[in-house]
């Protein structure tokens, strides 16, 4: 991922925004802001045809040094290139990059009725720790539950 990709991806996340279903966000935040809240390593986009039609990162979930090795994650995919594998791809690159450079724990929060994310989750080997009923509301006014899902390194028991 670099700076370049940030117009594509930024269309690609105003579609989830407008869904209303994927993220609690109600605008999207300037390169600056991204930049900042996501870590500098594991960010990809997915290219086809040399488009950006997805992309992934992770960002710190506590800025402690205990859990250094435990990070959210984010994928979205160009709502036209969805069911084509990219997710699936992407969250398994990501799986493995993250574990190669230390981290131990991918962890994702998801909106309960988004089933194909969590479905996804499970195929590349995340598991469902919890749920949060009515956390927050939608960009619609619709309180949402979530999901939260982790995949942790094998030896990091």
């Amino acid at each position: 991922m670099k700076a370049i990709d940030w117009d594509a991806m930024m269309e690609i996340y105003m579609q989830s925004l407008e869904k209303g279903t994927v993220t609690f966000q109600t605008e999207c935040p300037t390169y600056e802001e991204w930049d900042a809240a996501h870590c500098k390593e594991c960010r990809y986009v997915y290219e086809l045809d040399g488009k950006v039609v997805g992309y992934t990162m992770i960002a710190p979930t506590s800025k402690r040094e205990a859990y250094r090795g435990v990070v959210e994650l984010s994928i979205f995919v160009d709502e036209k290139y969805l069911r084509q594998g990219i997710g699936r791809q992407m969250l398994t690159k990501l799986c493995v990059e993250t574990e190669k450079r230390g981290y131990w724990t991918l962890y994702s929060a998801i909106f309960s009725v988004n089933e194909a994310s969590i479905e996804l989750h499970k195929r590349c080997g995340f598991r469902v720790i919890g749920y949060r009923d009515r956390i927050a509301k939608d960009r619609f006014g619709k309180w949402q539950n979530t999901t939260i899902m982790e995949r942790r390194k094998e030896e990091s028991e």
